[in-house]
């Protein structure tokens, strides 16, 4: 470990208070960061449509698009304006370590359907024909803790990592130290992370209500929050 760097240990309710502290950032700038969001996710779609390759490159590129959000939430916190070209800062921020990252989130992705699979989980392709969704939520009952049980497991993943991509950007690390720090952090403060997901977790579900109008404000505020959480439990930040 690193000795110039610092955990902070904060209380559970600052994990809450992240989101607060990303929505002041998104209320000085909306349109800037629903562009910026609009941009991430068209890029993510688009890669998503091309056959083979492209979903293993949309979720290469994840980390490097949250070090982008990290990076422009810094600038913004530090009085500069938002630019389009900000949905980019993160290829030129020791890009490899971010790709790196994104290959080992998607390889645990990998592991966890594997081991939804094994235990019973059905697969939409493992029938002759392609079932519709009645058909498919029909074959799910009774099985439901099983799909409880991974999405559990990619939620721990994702928070124990969730502070790797702005330690690679600000601070140069590579893949496996950040990962080590972000484990670290999330453990030494799993009551704000817990209550940090639970609360973006109630801000999406609102959000999706009248029309999912309110996804326009969410999902900029999910992506800034990732810079809010890291500026307040690294007391160091670069």
């Amino acid at each position: 470990m690193d000795a110039t760097i610092k955990v902070a240990e904060l209380g559970a309710s600052r994990g809450a208070a992240w989101l607060g502290e990303a929505f002041k950032l998104f209320r000085r700038a909306p349109l800037a960061w629903i562009s910026l969001c609009a941009g991430w996710l068209v890029i993510t779609l688009g890669l998503l449509i091309i056959p083979f390759v492209g979903g293993v490159l949309a979720n290469f590129l994840q980390p490097v698009f949250f070090a982008s959000f990290a990076i422009a939430a810094y600038r913004q916190g530090a009085g500069e304006s938002i630019v389009m070209g900000d949905l980019f800062a993160g290829f030129k921020r020791n890009m490899r370590a971010l790709v790196n990252l994104g290959a080992l989130l998607l390889l645990a992705e990998i592991v966890i359907l594997a081991l939804m699979a094994l235990l019973g989980l059905p697969l939409a392709g493992s029938e002759e024909r392609t079932l519709t969704i009645a058909e498919y939520v029909e074959v799910l009952k009774g099985k439901e803790w099983i799909l409880a049980t991974g999405f559990l497991l990619t939620v721990i993943v994702k928070g124990a990592l969730w502070f790797a991509p702005p330690l690679i950007a600000f601070h140069g690390m590579g893949t496996v130290q950040a990962m080590r720090w972000s484990l670290y952090a999330a453990i030494s403060n799993l009551g704000a992370m817990i209550l940090y997901g639970l609360a973006l977790l109630a801000l999406f579900m609102a959000a999706i209500i009248p029309w999912a109008l309110g996804l326009f404000v969410v999902i900029p505020m999910m992506a800034i929050s990732t810079y809010i959480g890291y500026r307040e439990v690294f007391e160091t930040p670069a």
